[in-house]
């Protein structure tokens, strides 16, 4: 009989232990609150799609922008670069072909030097007006802008030249005027 109770109340043990090992208990409050977790998150990462793509067309919109002033500060320098060289016309180049230490053929020379330079100014200002006005060739913006500083290192190189032209002429003024204090000049000997 020991043994029969033994047995039974073995099998009674094994039985009660084996009850806590069965259905799994499912709790419906997290499985809740998992849910609600995905679907906040589902918003915000719509939101954050959002931001990134308004971002994005803010990037665009800056860049061409940046461009446009590129493009602005380009023309400008032109205008600028021309008004000097309007200035040195008015000035330098009659003061110049006003000495009396330029001779007459020398005139139509110096003339034509500094008109070959108004010239390629002219042509510089409509080359941009029609890259400004129409679409030139479909070009991107990006092109649009190299080639305007381009036209701007030309313009600066015309200035350049012009100065240097104007220097070389004034020189030549001098030079030409103390040639003339010497062999003018009254000996006392």
């Amino acid at each position: 009989m020991k043994n029969l109770l033994l047995t039974l109340s073995l099998i009674l043990f094994v039985n009660a232990s084996s009850a806590g090992q069965g259905m799994p208990v499912y709790d419906n409050t997290n499985f809740i609150s998992l849910v609600k977790s995905l679907v906040e998150s589902a918003k915000q990462t719509s939101q954050l799609l959002k931001t990134a793509e308004f971002l994005k067309q803010q990037k665009e919109n800056l860049e061409k922008v940046n461009t446009v002033v590129k493009q602005l500060k380009a023309v400008r320098e032109i205008g600028r670069n021309n008004q000097r060289l309007i200035g040195i016309m008015q000035n330098d180049l009659r003061e110049i072909l006003n000495s009396p230490y330029i001779k007459p053929e020398e005139v139509t020379r110096v003339s034509e030097s500094f008109n070959a330079i108004v010239d390629n100014s002219l042509e510089t200002m409509d080359f941009i007006d029609e890259i400004l006005s129409s679409d030139y060739l479909k070009m991107s913006d990006g092109e649009r802008t190299e080639m305007l500083q381009e036209k701007e290192m030309q313009s600066r190189e015309m200035v350049m030249e012009i100065n240097m032209k104007t220097k070389r002429y004034r020189n030549i003024i001098s030079f030409r005027k103390m040639q003339d204090k010497i062999n003018n000049r009254e000996t006392n000997f």
